[in-house]
């Protein structure tokens, strides 16, 4: 992409089911969205890369999509990340302001501070994001620069994940001549472009009900408290109406996806649906709660899962603003209902906002991370995220490289 170009940003998101590009141009009121590209995924198992040329090719195909619609050449992307090795925690740090007001330093030393927990040596900090300072005893405060005080503490959390799964997504990106600015947690991302600040504040929980995995983010008092990431997702429904319906993984995909309810007693009696046996010969006519009742059982697992995840946390009582679903699953009729029923809280389908230009295709569940990477991109957090002079200066894969030197 051109360096005149400097308020435009290109996002990657490269899933189980789908590699999507996406560049989008800054104005004052939004993102415009100028190209897309979307494929099938390859090589991708679970956020996690486990062939890099495959998943190249399909990065490569969807920027090259990207660049022509957009007429811009791609060179640097903002790319997410997700897969089970990711771990979220929380911490809190604490350091004494150098100076009569509180200085960048003061709060990149404070997050240093906080960030001081041991993990694996296989492992990296991807994400320290502050939840609340607290300056001389005073709590509440969200950016303290240029306040004037003496003790600084800080409560954030704390993403950490594998350093080969990072290296591999970075490694097959540059395969196609295109470097990272930068990489950001899915759900973090998604956050950025589907929740209202409201829910933020008063407490809400995210849910991206991806092909590979489900992503959860639970915000509280406008900061993110909790993440996790489960390998319970779309594929496994698909797998479950494969084997109830003795059909193909691909037939049972398209049934999913044309005809999929997330519970029994919403289909009618007399809905049917037709589909293709295994043998591909022959085709099947059944009605539609038979396919209803294989996908409840699944889903309810999974959202049960999530609920004891947040209950054994401690934030349970803390989420009023309820629910909000995203990712290709979040598209199946009547999801929000039956995580309505089990969570007893408001649910709602979470699509991608603030954006302008060529919207048709991307106000979708699907898109939300790809999205959440452009405001990312285009609006930094900056005390809400962590990064040193040092780190500010360097890029992903000169990060990438400090990284192994710690473990060699």
């Amino acid at each position: 992409m051109s360096e005149k170009d400097e308020k435009l940003f290109v996002a990657l998101d490269v899933g189980t089911s789908k590699t999507c590009a996406i560049v989008g141009r800054v104005t004052d009121k939004d993102i415009d969205i100028m190209g897309t590209g979307v494929v099938a995924s390859k090589g991708i198992q679970k956020g996690n890369v486990n062939n890099i040329e495959s998943a190249a090719a399909c990065i490569d195909e969807a920027l090259g999509m990207a660049e022509v619609q957009s007429s811009k050449e791609i060179r640097s992307v903002y790319l997410s990340i997700s897969g089970t090795h990711i771990k979220g925690q929380n911490s809190n740090g604490v350091a004494r302001v150098h100076t009569p007001e509180v200085s960048d330093d003061d709060i990149a030393r404070v997050l240093d501070s906080a960030s001081a927990l041991n993990i694996a040596s296989d492992r990296q900090f991807m994400h320290v994001l502050a939840q609340e300072y607290i300056l001389d005893d005073r709590p509440g405060i969200h950016n303290p620069r240029g306040m004037p005080g003496v003790r600084l503490e800080a409560k954030v959390h704390v993403i950490s994940g594998s350093i080969s799964c990072a290296q591999n997504l970075i490694k097959a990106v540059n395969r196609c001549k295109v470097s990272v600015a930068d990489i950001v947690l899915a759900p973090l991302a998604a956050s950025e472009t589907i929740l209202s600040d409201d829910e933020r504040e008063v407490g809400c929980v995210m849910i991206d009900i991806g092909s590979g995995t489900t992503d959860i983010a639970v915000w509280s008092k406008g900061a993110l408290v909790y993440t996790s990431v489960l390998d319970i997702a779309g594929n496994h429904i698909t797998s479950d109406i494969s084997k109830g319906l003795q059909t193909t993984l691909t037939t049972a995909e398209t049934v999913k996806i044309q005809s999929g309810c997330a519970m029994s007693d919403a289909v009618g009696s007399d809905e049917i649906i037709q589909f293709a046996m295994a043998n591909g010969n022959e085709f099947r006519k059944l009605p539609r709660e038979v396919l209803a009742k294989i996908i409840e059982p699944r889903l309810e697992e999974l959202f049960d899962m999530i609920k004891q995840q947040i209950t054994d946390a401690g934030y349970i009582d803390q989420i009023p603003g309820g629910i909000i679903l995203t990712g290709g699953t979040a598209l199946m009729d009547a999801l929000p209902e039956l995580c309505e029923k089990m969570f007893g809280l408001p649910v709602r389908r979470g699509v991608p906002r603030n954006i302008g230009g060529m919207v048709d295709n991307i106000q979708n569940p699907k898109f939300s991370v790809a999205v959440g990477l452009l405001l990312h991109a285009s609006n930094p957090p900056d005390l809400k995220s962590y990064c040193s002079e040092e780190g500010r200066r360097k890029g992903v894969w000169d990060k990438i490289k400090d990284w192994f030197k710690q473990i060699l």
